[in-house]
């Protein structure tokens, strides 16, 4: 593992990190906030999981969580969104695929199952990893995430309920299997066949028995993708049928940017607290 970068900032280190990825077969970056601690401590940890377009510094650079992180006791890690390089397939000119939009699954058609396995990049090789290197306590994780990434932290949360002990979201995409960015992503990393399209899919796995603990989330009133894209009300529907206790809070005028997000970055924080004590 590289270091590419720390600073100082709130009372712990903000440091970015690279490394050789077996998983992806690429080298892969991600962001990691420490806060000071005594010798030894072991830190609960908040998995920080970005949207389309983004990568690990857009939440390093606009997310406002470092002072809540230092408050609490917090490490949050931001990994990327997706497998970079130059032998990397994309989709030039598609802001919603290709590098940038992993959307957290393990692709299984070509050209993309070779590099874009983000589902065992996030649940396997970076956790050991931290684990390895980091005053980490994994028996205390929470996830959380915005867009894309607030889908790949519910569907993730929801298939690993022993790992979690707590999830939030911003303005997640919740239903990606009944929307044009799911639709899209999926048909082109899994096929067709839309049984393998339910694994990544939150409303689905809540259908088929799949629970949380509860569930904080955001969302925006002002959000442009909100009636085509992001399917809130069936994440409302869903968590009611099954029995979810779930805060799903429709928060006037707010958008789909980091403005919005770094706005209630410290309640959710706050939240995976109390929840990793």
């Amino acid at each position: 593992m590289q270091t590419v970068s720390q600073n100082r900032s709130h009372g712990g280190t903000q440091g970015v990190y690279r490394h050789a990825s077996a998983v992806t077969g690429t080298d892969m970056t991600f962001a990691v906030f420490v806060p000071d601690h005594a010798p030894g401590t072991k830190l609960p940890v908040v998995w920080y999981l970005s949207g389309l377009t983004c990568t690990h510094a857009n939440v390093m650079e606009k997310g406002e969580y470092r002072a809540a992180c230092a408050k609490h006791g917090i490490i949050l890690i931001a990994p990327d969104t997706s497998p970079r390089g130059d032998d990397v397939p994309d989709a030039e000119g598609e802001y919603d695929f290709g590098k940038g939009a992993g959307f957290y699954l393990d692709a299984t058609q070509e050209p993309w199952a070779q590099h874009y396995r983000m589902r065992s990049y996030i649940e396997d090789e970076l956790p050991a990893l931290i684990a390895q290197h980091f005053p980490a306590d994994m028996a205390r994780q929470g996830v959380t995430g915005h867009s894309m990434g607030g889908h790949g932290a519910l569907t993730i949360a929801l298939r690993n309920p022993d790992r979690f002990r707590s999830v939030s979201a911003f303005s997640p995409i919740c239903a990606p299997s009944r929307v044009p960015w799911g639709e899209k992503a999926f048909s082109r990393y899994l096929g067709d066949d839309r049984t393998a399209w339910a694994q990544h899919d939150a409303v689905a796995l809540i259908e088929a028995g799949a629970r949380l603990p509860d569930l904080l989330v955001d969302q925006g009133s002002a959000d442009n993708f909100l009636e085509e894209q992001l399917g809130t009300p069936l994440l409302v529907a869903a968590c009611e049928a099954a029995g979810i206790p779930a805060t799903i809070r429709m928060q006037e005028g707010y958008d789909h940017s980091y403005f919005f997000i770094s706005t209630f970055m410290a309640d959710h924080v706050a939240w995976h607290a109390k929840r990793l004590a």
